[in-house]
């Protein structure tokens, strides 16, 4: 018996779909007429161990237990999968072929791998597992997918990845929340102080940049417009660039401040003669947007929609499950296989079915255009996220899903318009030996842009009249412009997601800054909405209008953390560093065990950060506490205090007491230091 185990019931079924012969559904599989079985997950059915089950003394948080390190890593059944858990035991045991057909991304790896060690699959067994990689739940392209299965072992680094990963985040959240929940109790804050690699830098973003917006001065400063004419009497307009030698007068982004050195130039270029020093014009093009990954997706929905992260990932999720009318969401890349391209046109005619208002737009496209989007070379596991050949009513969606089904249907119609065209004009002037300088940029072929007219206000052409070097033109007059400094803006979830996946505008150090140019940023694609919330469900940020503030708490929190913990610096090095382990440039190990030292420095020094910045401030009630008091002897959450169930709970904490003695055991059902998945 081949056994096909994908992360999720939706992609079961629609392998099941794809293979030949009847289905027969099972309680928790689908058995195929020739004898072969489809099964799956529930997503995740296995999570790291909890401290407790390591050692029952850690269920108590007390300092000198930190850091807790596993020896011997353990893996628990979730509560909610056991019964599915049981179904795949059976299955794996009787199956003769296995096939890996979790989400084409790092945990999906990870999560059905897992899944493999726990239920002591034999090596021999194991380096048969083929993979399948499906972007697209639609049958003909499932199909596809299951004429192409790959060797599962030529996957085993993006494994490893995901286990560095997992256990990282356990070590540094489990330990660093402990050991600044204990500090933050001794001042009197009663809550958790979640702390965690990706979560503290993005709540560290914000609330520096709440802190620059308070403690922001607003400066006058100047600037000078030189209003010109040419000898026929063609006006135009050119701005001062000030030189070198007015630095002493200028702040760091060579703002004048000084009133007085603009108006002297304003009393001096009036009414003078002026040289052309520069002519300079170039037709340039600008090639089609590429299609969305998630991250640009959420971005572009929060601001033409004002849908935040989650909401799309939501949206998302139900347009490849439930309706399959998009590719796999939860993508990192946007560019598309070159093989793709042959079914250019029937996904167009699919868009003008589905998205009636496209229709005219669609008539004009051309399907023979070929955009950079394809692009063998930079596809990874998966790629950009695109339409399907689902055809359906978008009336039969969500308000949220047809918003965003539009989006990544018009992005999909820009591959097939003409690359935008214009002339980009620059005029250098000299003035009294000052340089001014003027531009213009002119459409010569609207393109793909004829599509995104209605996202933003279109500014006015500005045209120049024609020029040439050397040319001398007459300066009427100068204007001096008074403006102000203003202060950055609060984020949004638009700003909030673009400094995610841009992190390196936001780290310290210039060596790390360029090594992340290249990199996902802070969390992954899948993971960035859920922080961006868990951040507000733990009272940390709050939303004022579409404006995110940092609480209180969120930072009495950062400040009292060492620095090197809100800063991005850290957890993008991470990043960088998994992805790396992904691409076998790097090893588990190399990657874990300076982790391992970095954090009994930061556990030893935790005591000395500034918890006072805690003090009086209140915790957000979330109905749960690391320090919720026993409940008093005798009393029962059963209505009507049922004798029975009285007993019934003793003898559950008898038992419990009795198990709690027990000294802690081991588990030879779980990975150990990434070996079972290709860890070096």
């Amino acid at each position: 018996m081949k056994l096909y185990i994908a992360e999720k019931p939706s992609l079961g079924r629609a392998i099941a779909a794809a293979l030949p012969g009847t289905p027969q559904r099972g309680d928790g599989f689908i058995k195929t007429s020739n004898g072969d079985c489809v099964s799956w997950c529930i997503g995740h059915l296995l999570e790291q161990a909890e401290p407790h089950v390591y050692n029952p003394e850690y269920k108590s948080w007390r300092m000198q237990h930190l850091p807790i390190v596993p020896d011997d890593w353990q893996l628990s059944p979730k509560k909610e999968s056991k019964g599915q858990l049981a179904v795949l035991r059976k299955l794996v045991k009787e199956a003769d072929q296995l096939v890996h057909a979790g989400d084409p991304d790092r945990e999906g790896q990870l999560l059905v791998d897992q899944l493999f060690a726990y239920l002591k699959v034999s090596r021999t067994k194991r380096a048969s597992i083929q993979r399948l990689l499906i972007n697209d739940l639609n049958t003909a392209a499932v199909q596809r997918a299951l004429a192409k299965l790959e060797l599962n072992t030529d996957y085993a680094p993006l494994s490893s990845s995901a286990l560095a990963r997992s256990r990282a985040d356990w070590l540094y959240g489990i330990n660093m929340t402990r050991a600044y929940t204990i500090q933050g109790r001794k001042v009197g804050y009663d809550g958790v102080l979640s702390v965690g690699r990706v979560q503290t830098p993005v709540l560290g973003l914000v609330v520096r940049r709440c802190e620059e917006i308070d403690n922001f001065v607003s400066k006058p400063f100047y600037e000078v417009k030189a209003h010109l004419n040419t000898e026929q009497g063609e006006p135009l307009t050119a701005n001062w660039r000030p030189s070198e030698a007015c630095e002493p007068y200028m702040d760091d982004m060579r703002r004048v401040l000084h009133k007085g050195l603009a108006q002297n130039v304003v009393s001096r270029i009036t009414n003078k003669p002026a040289e052309i020093s520069r002519y300079e014009k170039k037709n340039k093009k600008q090639a089609q947007p590429l299609p969305y990954s998630l991250s640009i997706l959420q971005i572009d929905a929060a601001k033409r929609y004002g849908l935040n992260a989650q909401a799309v990932l939501t949206a998302c999720q139900s347009l490849y499950e439930k309706h399959k009318l998009i590719t796999y969401p939860r993508s990192d890349c946007r560019h598309l296989p070159q093989g793709h391209f042959k079914e250019a046109a029937a996904i167009l005619d699919v868009i003008k079915n589905n998205q009636p208002t496209y229709a005219k737009a669609i008539d004009a496209t051309d399907a023979g255009i070929t955009s950079p989007a394809w692009n063998d070379k930079k596809v990874t596991a998966h790629h950009a996220i695109i339409p399907t050949h689902k055809k359906a009513s978008l009336q039969t969606l969500g308000k949220a899903e047809q918003q965003v089904y539009t989006l990544i249907a018009r992005q999909y119609i820009a591959q097939f318009y003409p690359v935008h065209e214009y002339a980009d004009t620059r005029v250098e002037i000299i003035i009294e030996g000052g340089l001014f300088v003027s531009t213009a940029k002119t459409v010569i072929n609207e393109g793909w842009q004829v599509l995104f007219r209605n996202d933003k206000t279109k500014d006015p052409e500005k045209t120049l009249p024609l020029l040439k070097k050397g040319q001398m033109l007459h300066c009427e007059r100068g204007e001096l412009v008074e403006k102000n400094t203003t202060p950055p803006p609060y984020f949004t979830d638009a700003t909030l997601l673009s400094a995610m996946t841009g992190i390196s505008r936001f780290v310290s150090s210039a060596d790390i800054r360029k090594v992340l140019k290249d990199t996902d940023g802070l969390g992954t694609e899948a993971t960035r909405a859920g922080i961006i919330e868990l951040l507000f469900r733990r009272g940390f940020l709050e939303r004022k209008g579409k404006q995110i503030h940092a609480t209180d708490a969120g930072t009495g929190l950062i400040k009292a953390l060492p620095e090197q913990a809100t800063l991005p610096d850290m957890t993008a090095h991470w990043e960088s560093t998994l992805n790396a382990i992904s691409n076998r440039e790097t090893g588990y190990a190399d990657f874990m065990q300076p982790l391992e030292q970095q954090l009994r420095k930061l556990i030893a020094d935790s005591g000395s950060g500034s918890v006072n910045s805690l003090r009086g401030v209140k915790a957000k009630q979330t109905g749960k506490s690391a320090f919720k008091k026993r409940a008093s002897k005798g009393s029962s959450k059963t209505v009507g205090g049922n004798k029975f169930a009285k007993k019934k709970t003793a003898k559950k904490r008898a038992a419990k007491k009795t198990a709690s003695s027990r000294p802690a055991r081991r588990s030879d059902s779980k990975p150990d230091n990434g070996r079972d998945f290709g860890a070096s």
